[in-house]
């Protein structure tokens, strides 16, 4: 694995960094990266757990989502009837807290636990269905996180994993972010645009961002890490190279102005724009080239046995809770319905 991050950061300074840019990032979240709970957000999550499983995704009576963030794939799961009773865990308290409103607003109930991937405060074989999307490039022990899923994974559950950004694809993904930076004031002019006012302070989200994403993968690591923790069946897939290179240069243009006077003309125009080449990708280009020239990765896998899906028992023995987690913070969201609404062409980091 590369390791994208400045050296000497430890383990722990990492994970802070974490905790503190997903904090400040929670309350645009959704809209910066177009997230949608409606009939397209539920297309979008179904596609990509197809192709991470190679096959139609069935129903899971447990199901725990690592690095949960605003829910955008448990909360797209549950209204698509996917999953029973569902636990979202993340380090960040400002993205569970925004997960809790998507779910009340949404009529969905949902557990939400403050946890480190690395120590998670739940038992053995306690879910038949343990996924995430863009977060395993945030941990710092990869190994160390794939043990703990494998643990707390029912005999014949399934681990999976989208949205992870590819060694080879990330490095591609800088010439349309360079490219975009150079245009940047020559495309607001053109829109009428003010350039967007940068927070520069210790605290705010650009000083954090470049401690935050910690491996780029191949796909060579992916199936390792998951090899070691005794999981079988190990697949894993590439997808979205063509939308990730328009998206990245779009989603480089926007972060450059004030949001407000992006119009909507352009957003819905990225927005086709980056559906469009997503399609082409998956036609043309995801089944005839390898995993890796693709900027993101998906694995999945299954813990050996029988079982899963609605019938493994809850172990009685529980792991202790990471240090720093007082309290797992357990409360279910419930109240009206509603919540959809257009979305932007969206990177699939989390």
């Amino acid at each position: 694995m590369v390791r994208c991050v400045p050296a000497g950061l430890t383990a722990e300074q990492i994970r802070e960094a974490n905790t503190r840019y997903h904090d400040v990032a929670a309350g645009d979240y959704d809209f910066k990266w177009g997230i949608d709970f409606g009939a397209a957000g539920r297309g979008q999550v179904t596609a990509k757990l197809r192709k991470a499983l190679g096959h139609a995704p069935g129903r899971y009576a447990r199901s725990l989502e690592i690095g949960a963030g605003t829910g955008y794939f448990t909360l797209n799961m549950v209204r698509a009837g996917m999953i029973g009773r569902a636990t979202c865990a993340d380090i960040s308290p400002g993205m569970l807290s925004a997960l809790q409103a998507n779910a009340r607003r949404l009529g969905l109930e949902v557990d939400t636990v403050r946890a480190d991937a690395e120590r998670l405060p739940f038992g053995d074989a306690s879910f038949d269905l343990v996924f995430g999307h863009a977060v395993l490039h945030h941990i710092p022990d990869l190994g160390r996180a794939f043990a703990e899923f494998e643990r707390v994974l029912a005999p014949g559950g399934t681990v999976l994993f989208a949205g992870e950004p590819s060694r080879y694809g990330d490095r591609l993904s800088v010439l349309p972010k360079r490219v975009a930076g150079a245009i940047a004031p020559l495309w607001r002019r053109a829109l009428g645009a003010r350039a967007v006012a940068r927070a520069h302070g210790a605290g705010s989200g650009a000083a954090l961002e470049r401690f935050v994403d910690v491996h780029a993968f191949a796909p060579s690591e992916l199936r390792r890490a998951a090899h070691q923790a005794g999981l079988r069946d190990v697949r894993v897939a590439g997808e979205e190279l063509l939308a990730n290179w328009f998206g990245w240069a779009n989603r480089t243009l926007e972060a450059s102005a004030d949001p407000d006077q992006v119009p909507w003309l352009w957003r819905q125009y990225a927005y086709r724009g980056y559906m469009l080449l997503q399609a082409i990708d998956r036609a043309l280009l995801e089944a005839r080239l390898p995993a890796t020239v693709f900027y993101n990765l998906m694995i999945s896998a299954r813990k050996p046995g029988v079982g899963g899906a609605a019938s493994a028992p809850h172990a009685a023995r529980r792991h202790p809770k990471w240090a720093g987690d007082t309290r797992a913070g357990r409360s279910a969201a419930r109240t009206g319905r509603g919540g959809e609404k257009p979305t932007a062409g969206r990177s699939s980091r989390r």
